[in-house]
C-alpha cells in the first residue's frame, strides 16, 4: 500500500505562493516600491518596509548555496526516496528556494553549482519546484 506524499498548506501566505506557481511558471513577491524580492513571502519587505507587493516571474536560475542528504525516510512515503537531496538555491534574483533535486544523484552536488528551477505537478492543486543541473 502507497502512502501519499504530505502537501504543502495552501493557506496564508504560503498558499499564495503555491497558488502564485499554478500556471507553471516560477513567481516570488516582489516589492511594488522598491523592486526587492523576497521569499519566503511575507506581509513586509525587509528592505523598505512596504506592504506593497505584486508576484513576479524568477528567471528561475540561480546556483546551490548549500544541501543536505537524507538517508532515512522520516515519513513512509518518502521511504523508496532515499538517499535524497535537498538544496538551498540562491537565485539571481536574490532569493533562497528550498526544494528537491532532480536530475543529478546526490554525491554529485557541490558548492556553486549551477541550476535551474523545474516545477513539477505534484495535484491537481500543486505545483512544486525542484532544482536541476543548468546543463541537464
Amino acid at each position: 500500500m502507497s502512502v501519499p506524499k504530505p502537501l504543502p498548506s495552501l493557506e496564508g501566505l504560503n498558499g499564495d505562493f503555491y497558488r502564485a506557481l499554478s500556471d507553471g511558471t516560477l513567481r516570488f513577491q516582489r516589492c511594488s516600491d522598491c523592486g526587492h524580492f523576497r521569499h519566503p513571502p511575507r506581509y513586509r519587505c525587509a528592505s523598505c518596509g512596504s506592504a506593497a507587493a505584486e508576484w513576479a516571474a524568477s528567471e528561475g536560475r540561480g546556483e546551490v548555496f548549500t544541501w543536505t542528504v537524507t538517508h532515512q525516510a522520516m515519513h513512509p512515503a518518502f521511504a523508496e526516496d532515499v538517499p535524497y537531496a535537498v538544496v538551498v538555491v540562491e537565485l539571481r534574483e536574490g532569493v533562497r528556494l528550498v526544494c528537491g533535486l532532480r536530475d543529478l544523484a546526490p554525491e554529485r552536488l557541490e558548492l556553486g553549482l549551477p541550476v535551474e528551477i523545474v516545477l513539477e505537478r505534484v495535484s491537481d492543486e500543486v505545483l512544486l519546484p525542484y532544482a536541476r543541473p543548468a546543463n541537464a
